[in-house]
């Protein structure tokens, strides 16, 4: 009888082993599983930083972006102000220099564009420049070197690094000819 016992518990042992052996092996593939997915809610997690990082990112440029349109659409809206100045100081005689409010004035055109300027509006210099039709405005050739820039029509901006009205220009063709206009250009066509 004590073998029979002996060879009874023998094989529960035996079936115990086998039964903690399975649970072992699935508790380890219940916990490949389980690594499986937390290595997949990081790795979605970290997606998902990522891109709200991005997305955080692309707001702040939009949002400067749309300040820079905005400053630009009112800082258009002032050019044509700063045009009336300089026409209105052409036609100033040099003996009306002496009279204060002409001076007034020029102080007034002065704070305009030095407020401006704090801003990044920055005059675009063509006189005696090299011709750059990416830059300037061609209006008029006339005598002068060919290629460069003898006189200015309008003034140009920028805008910090950004081309905010192009500088009307008369371009030096060579050869000392007549200054032609583009109004003449067109009759001939």
């Amino acid at each position: 009888m004590f073998a029979e016992e002996e060879a009874l518990s023998g094989q529960e042992v035996a079936g115990a082993d086998e039964e903690v052996e399975n649970d072992i092996e699935a508790l380890r593939e219940a916990l490949a599983r389980e690594k499986e997915k937390a290595e997949r809610y990081l790795a979605n997690w970290q997606r998902a930083e990522a891109d709200f990082r991005n997305y955080k990112r692309r707001e702040e440029e939009e949002k400067k972006e749309f300040v820079k349109m905005a400053n630009s659409a009112l800082v258009c809206d002032i050019l044509p102000v700063l045009d009336a100045f300089d026409r209105a100081f052409k036609g100033v005689a040099p003996d009306d220099e002496k009279w204060g409010w002409i001076e007034g004035f020029r102080q007034i055109q002065r704070m305009l564009l030095d407020v401006l300027g704090k801003h990044g509006l920055s005059e675009v210099k063509c006189v005696g420049e090299v011709f750059n039709p990416q830059v300037h405005e061609a209006v008029a050739q006339g005598d002068g070197e060919e290629g460069l820039v003898v006189e200015e029509v309008r003034k140009g901006y920028w805008l910090k690094d950004r081309l905010l009205r192009a500088p009307q220009v008369v371009v030096g063709k060579g050869n000392g000819g007549a200054a032609q206009t583009q109004g003449e250009n067109s009759k001939e066509r």
